[in-house]
């Protein structure tokens, strides 16, 4: 039967497997691990690598917490009685390359389990390019609508508009990106529902390696300027902005005492935040930004 343990122990596989799909595209970079306990229960392993030939940063990182559930969880709609346990565990995937045309990306997937039994999983991928490529674009989502059509309790369409919804800046009116999939508190009826819902949550996480690899592989040898770099550490800024203002993520992570060199492995090594900047319009820089809004339907 499928249980805590063994969803954990499916997450730790995974990011072995992405793991290694990074090094062998990268060519040069290797995942330094770094192994983390708990106070309360738990731990994680983190992975860097850092200074490769593709990838400026990338972290994947693991994680199995449990104990008295945190108090900012108590006034929830699952109403979690303050003395009551929780375990959580998932997988956390966000990757800053080197070339401003190849798109930062970000995944997560998990699951949670109050003591009384009730359980939900959750996560998403979404894009984030410097410099939106339609094609691109409608090969992610593409992909993303193919692995939800797969499973007859996952919403492509449900799942794109809150994405939209979720990485959105309010404060730049705009998107973080091209959005991708997002969901949250899946709760499964009957263990039945529990096993087709994991085997969902596992094949979004087994589609990120592949799914990406292919856009690093279409943009990875496209050569660049300082100007387009530039662009990119600005885009990168907005990036940081969300993480640290609006994710839930990194909320939850820092209010359980989770390991905060692993909760911020999301934030680039180097962001610029220029005061007022405004491409001109008709630049790509500009064009790039008119693709940062909710509702584009790449597959129309």
């Amino acid at each position: 039967m499928l249980n805590k343990e063994t969803i954990a122990t499916e997450f730790m596989m995974l990011q072995d497997s992405i793991c290694q799909s990074l090094e062998e595209i990268d060519g040069s970079g290797r995942f330094k691990e770094d192994l983390w306990q708990r106070e309360e229960g738990g731990g994680g392993r983190s992975r860097i690598l850092e200074g490769g030939k593709l990838f400026e940063k990338a972290g994947v990182n693991f994680s199995k917490v449990f104990g008295n559930t945190p108090a900012f969880l108590y006034d929830t709609k699952q109403n979690i009685n303050p003395e009551s346990q929780f375990f959580a565990t998932g997988v956390s995937i966000v990757i800053h390359p080197i070339n401003p045309w190849v798109p930062i990306i970000h995944m997560n997937i998990r699951y949670f389990e109050k003591d009384a039994g009730a359980c939900w999983f959750g996560g998403g991928i979404d894009l984030t390019p410097h410099y939106v490529i339609p094609k691109d674009a409608i090969y992610f989502h593409g992909e993303l609508r193919k692995v939800c059509n797969k499973h007859p309790l996952a919403d492509y369409v449900k799942y794109k508009k809150e994405a939209d919804d979720y990485f959105y800046i309010p404060h730049r009116n705009e998107t973080r990106g091209i959005g991708g999939i997002f969901f949250d508190h899946l709760i499964p009826a009957d263990q039945t529902e529990k096993n087709v819902l994991f085997n969902f949550v596992l094949d979004v996480g087994k589609l990120f390696a592949p799914l990406y690899i292919e856009i690093v592989s279409r943009n990875k040898d496209r050569l660049y300027t300082s100007e387009e770099k530039k662009w990119q550490r600005i885009r990168r800024g907005r990036y940081v902005e969300f993480n640290l203002v609006y994710d839930r993520g990194t909320k939850f992570g820092l209010e359980t005492n989770g390991r905060t060199e692993s909760i911020l492995m999301s934030l680039p090594p180097q962001a610029d935040w220029q005061y007022n900047f405004i491409p001109a319009t008709g630049t790509k820089e500009s064009e790039s930004l008119n693709f940062l809004k909710k509702g584009i339907d790449w597959l129309k």
